[in-house]
């Protein structure tokens, strides 16, 4: 059995100015912006036991996406990909899939402060249990 659940919403950002599209976002959703992590990444500081908000920046088309967090990342993968998900990539600790119709989106390792508490949780069949 493993758990899962949404971690967080990351907005892609095609821009040369990442500090200006968190801004941006800050602006728009009411979240204040952290500082810059590795020059890609400003996580907006929501309210705990809510998803994260990250602007990221990227080479590719500017879209939203979402990541679901596991305790069991390839047991997660796996059951998505009995769903119909497709594995674009492995990076680092977290696995890159798109969805039947396209969207992209994102497994990864759990780390939020409320996983224990929030997360659905999957027979090694993918039922919820």
């Amino acid at each position: 059995m493993h758990r899962s659940r949404l971690a967080g919403f990351i907005i892609d950002s095609n821009t040369d100015d990442l500090e200006a599209a968190a801004e941006f976002w800050s602006a728009a959703l009411g979240y204040a912006a952290g500082e810059p992590e590795d020059g890609k990444y400003i996580k907006l500081e929501t309210p705990d036991g809510e998803p994260y908000i990250e602007v990221q920046k990227v080479g590719h088309a500017s879209r939203v996406h979402l990541d679901i967090e596991s305790n069991d990342v390839e047991a997660e993968v796996r059951r998505l990909e009995k769903l119909g998900a497709k594995r674009v990539e492995s990076v680092r600790t977290w696995v890159i899939m798109e969805a039947p119709d396209g969207q992209r989106f994102c497994v990864i390792r759990h780390g939020h402060k409320y996983f224990d508490e929030t997360a659905n949780r999957w027979s090694d069949k993918g039922e919820q249990q």
